[in-house]
């Protein structure tokens, strides 16, 4: 798909009185990113992250109304924790948090976490690739 028919996902904004529809269009990812508050800075995994806000994985959910930033690339996202969401009953399994931003971050600002997404994949991809070829070649 073209630059352009990413740019067409990500505008999608409907109105507030359509039910049951986002304000914006969301990107589905799975990569690593920091949740800054005052309490506490953890490592987490960016979920989805749209206009409006994103979704995180953590190991220490934060409780509701706790402010803070989601940091992926050079990128720092303020809001707030809309959303806890606990892994069953066992609360040391980790769970998500939605977070709200406190002003919705521009279109490039979302192309811009799609392109670190895709290099954090190839970099990835490298990097096995070169430990896999180590391994063969009895290297450390």
């Amino acid at each position: 798909m073209s630059q352009a028919g990413h740019h067409s996902l990500l505008t999608q904004d409907h109105g507030a009185s359509t039910i049951g529809r986002r304000a914006s269009a969301r990107l589905r990812l799975a990569i690593p990113a920091r949740f800054v508050s005052v309490a506490a800075t953890q490592a987490c995994i960016l979920l989805d992250v749209s206009r409006s806000g994103a979704r995180i994985a953590l190991a220490r959910p934060v409780p509701c109304r706790q402010s803070g930033y989601v940091a992926v690339g050079l990128l720092e996202l303020f809001g707030v924790v809309v959303r806890e969401e606990r892994a069953g009953a066992d609360k040391g399994r980790g769970g998500i948090n939605a977070v709200a931003f406190d002003e919705p971050i521009s279109e490039a600002d979302v192309l811009a976490i799609r392109r670190y997404a895709e290099d954090f994949e190839l970099r990835e991809r490298h990097a096995l690739r070169d430990q896999v070829r180590r391994w063969v070649a009895g290297e450390s």
